[in-house]
């Protein structure tokens, strides 16, 4: 099968490594995958077969939109588009029309009620990642949606197993956005100077200035590291003592399935993706004083978050489910 992905960057965050490890799958089960995107760092994670075309297909702009069908239209050649996130949906639909091969989407998070997912119920399919996207997505989508969870490898690390107190490395990865609540983590931390704690920030993004300033004005900023992105937040995994994940709002949480796979102890906000892995109460979300308190629990050798493993799905198994609903298409 020859498949087109349509990803608007390729820089980090969780669409972008599912991408990457569902075109390693695709290759390995020797279908030709072409990848259209605005380009990025973790190209250099794709398998050498993937054929990279280098578009502005991460602009909100009808001009530069039409232009990207019509130089994808002139190389053509595929039995399938599949698209990820918004902007790539608008593409893959017009692309789809001009060259009449069918196309899906994949929805990674609960987007806006608006004008911006028109192209959802004109999909020939739609896979979801998580329940909460698709309850979130309702009225939106096509008949043909099926939900298929974002699944994790294998990982190249094991936890050490050292909590707190003697380990004392708290540790965030993700996108530096508001969405992803590392403002309430910091504020909390902020009110526990008096214990002994660090906390290393994996990623890079729009609040990273903001963020570097709070910790400033909190006075933390000497326990904080902020780190960029890393292609080795496994290793940080297996050597920190607690992940700290405070997202106000995820499709399905990648970094959090990656940590328990490590066996990470995981201190969590309570969003619905979450909750099939959850066996008790999370953390409120946006609550600082609730992050203060769970966060003093596991200083002083508490548990984390309840979460578990057992309920994680593989990576190879979310690759052939997708595999049998490609199969569906054409």
């Amino acid at each position: 099968m020859k498949i087109l992905h349509i990803v608007p960057e390729f820089e980090e965050g969780g669409v972008e490594r599912y991408v990457v490890q569902l075109c390693r799958e695709q290759v390995n089960h020797g279908h030709k995958i072409t990848l259209a995107t605005a380009g990025g760092k973790l190209e250099k994670f794709l398998p050498d077969s993937v054929r990279i075309l280098h578009l502005p297909v991460q602009r909100k702009n009808l001009i530069t939109g039409l232009c990207c069908v019509r130089k994808l239209a002139k190389i053509g050649g595929w039995d399938l588009i599949h698209a990820h996130s918004r902007v790539p949906a608008w593409i893959a639909w017009l692309l789809s029309k001009k060259i009449k091969i069918k196309w899906l989407m994949t929805a990674h998070a609960p987007y806006s009620l608006n004008l911006g997912i028109k192209p959802l119920k004109h999909a020939d399919g739609v896979i979801c990642v998580s329940e909460a996207v698709k309850e979130a997505l309702e009225g939106y989508l096509p008949e043909n949606t099926v939900t298929i969870p974002n699944g994790v490898r294998e990982p190249l690390y094991k936890w050490q197993g050292k909590k707190f107190p003697e380990n004392k490395k708290f540790l965030f990865v993700g996108y530096l956005a508001r969405r992803k609540g590392l403002d309430t983590a910091l504020n909390a931390l902020g009110l526990l100077k008096n214990h002994e704690w660090t906390l290393d920030v994996l990623g890079d993004g729009s609040q990273r200035k903001d963020l570097e300033n709070l910790t400033e004005e909190l006075g933390i900023d000497d326990r904080v590291t902020f780190w960029g992105f890393r292609d080795d937040a496994e290793k940080f995994m297996s050597e920190a003592a607690c992940l700290l994940f405070p997202s106000r709002q995820e499709g399905l949480p990648l970094t959090v399935n990656e940590a328990l796979a490590v066996g990470l102890p995981v201190l969590a906000s309570d969003i619905e993706p979450l909750k099939p892995l959850a066996t008790g109460k999370l953390v409120p979300v946006n609550n600082i004083a609730a992050w203060r308190s769970a966060i003093l629990k596991v200083l002083s050798g508490g548990e984390a978050s309840p979460l578990s493993v057992d309920k994680l799905t593989t990576f190879s198994e979310t690759a052939r489910r997708t595999e049998e609903f490609y199969k569906t298409l054409i």
